[in-house]
């Protein structure tokens, strides 16, 4: 689920609550109506209301109610519960029992998720991305069952692509623009600003009107978060270079999660891998749509040559060293560039 997630996502407040329908009346042949379930499991996102996101995590909350002794889902979309630090904060005060976010937002919670995010231009392709996740999660989802959540699936969005006020091909056009990072994630900053770009720290919410008023110039986002947030109408150039992955997943709290029996959790944990998959999928396509969709109303896309790719990694390389430590712990940093190599060797004709 860089930054992002994106995306992000905040700009429509609202709550929406999964209800049942009405069943016939009771005394007229017809079956009683079962009882809505008494645990009530409350979830934040950023992803907006009516989005597939949403859609999705809606159809699941209809299953989990289904499941005897299962739950109720009472989802807050578009940043009603706040910013990703404000959903961790209230699922650790049990104002929010559950949430579907970002690694920077995980991150709140334990620093090693970083590494299937936070590190440009280390995936090469999503199959990279998925191998890695999939290689990794057993000691993420234990690191965060340490701290309390339980991690119901992983996901991704797609990759993350630089959009911008002005046109974007080198790394020299970036270190001119005020680049849009997280509020609150201040290593990232710093990295920026070590490595001569000028970083803009500010909450999702703000994006669209600080690039109206060119406090921000270019944003790191997926397509698709682009595209419903309306950010390329004031940034109306893409850079078509896989930056990083948005990753991200669902987790819920463990107190939350063990008010209910051993049954109703299998059950609800299959109905949430379930929507991880479909959401996946769903997040891939809607990648590439966004972007048509987007140059037909005058999106400009830029495509870096072989040598202008091999400049962006080298200045995305250059940034290695300062991100091993202190924006990934360096046991996760190290292991994920070991599987990457060890994958990359694998696929490589004998």
């Amino acid at each position: 689920m860089s930054s992002w997630s994106g995306a992000r996502n905040r700009f429509v407040l609202a709550a929406w609550l999964c209800g049942l329908a009405l069943a016939p009346a009771a005394g007229r042949g017809a079956p009683p109506a079962a009882a809505k379930p008494t645990t009530v499991i409350k979830l934040g996102t950023l992803a907006p209301k009516d989005s597939s996101f949403h859609k999705i995590l809606a159809a699941m909350g209809s299953e989990w109610e289904r499941t005897p002794g299962g739950a109720q889902l009472r989802i807050y979309p578009g940043g009603a519960a706040g910013g990703e630090a404000d959903m961790v904060s209230k699922m650790k005060i049990g104002q929010l029992n559950a949430a579907l976010l970002t690694a920077n937002g995980l991150a709140e919670i334990d620093r090693a998720v970083q590494s299937l995010q936070s590190v440009p231009m280390l995936f090469r392709s999503l199959d990279e991305v998925r191998y890695v996740t999939e290689k990794m999660r057993p000691q993420l989802d234990k690191r965060l069952r340490d701290k309390g959540f339980v991690v119901l699936f992983w996901g991704d969005t797609g990759w993350v692509r630089f959009f911008s006020k002005a046109p974007l091909r080198e790394p020299d056009d970036l270190k001119k623009m005020k680049i849009f990072t997280w509020s609150g994630d201040s290593s990232v900053f710093d990295i920026y600003q070590s490595a001569g770009f000028h970083p803009v720290s500010l909450e999702t919410n703000d994006i669209l009107p600080m690039l109206g008023t060119g406090m921000i110039t270019a944003v790191p986002a997926p397509p698709y978060v682009a595209l419903t947030n309306q950010i390329y109408t004031s940034a109306p150039n893409m850079l078509d270079l896989a930056w990083a992955p948005l990753v991200g997943a669902l987790v819920v709290t463990e107190s939350s999660w063990k008010k209910l029996s051993p049954a109703a959790q299998a059950a609800m944990a299959r109905a949430a891998a379930d929507a991880g998959v479909r959401m996946t999928e769903q997040n891939h396509r809607e990648s590439d749509a966004a972007v048509e969709a987007m140059k037909k109303r005058n999106l400009t896309v830029y495509k870096p040559t072989p040598d202008g790719e091999a400049r962006w990694r080298k200045a995305a390389e250059a940034t290695y060293p300062q991100i091993r430590g202190r924006v990934v712990p360096a046991d996760f940093f190290d292991e994920v560039t070991k599987l990457l190599a060890g994958y990359r060797a694998s696929k490589t004709p004998r």
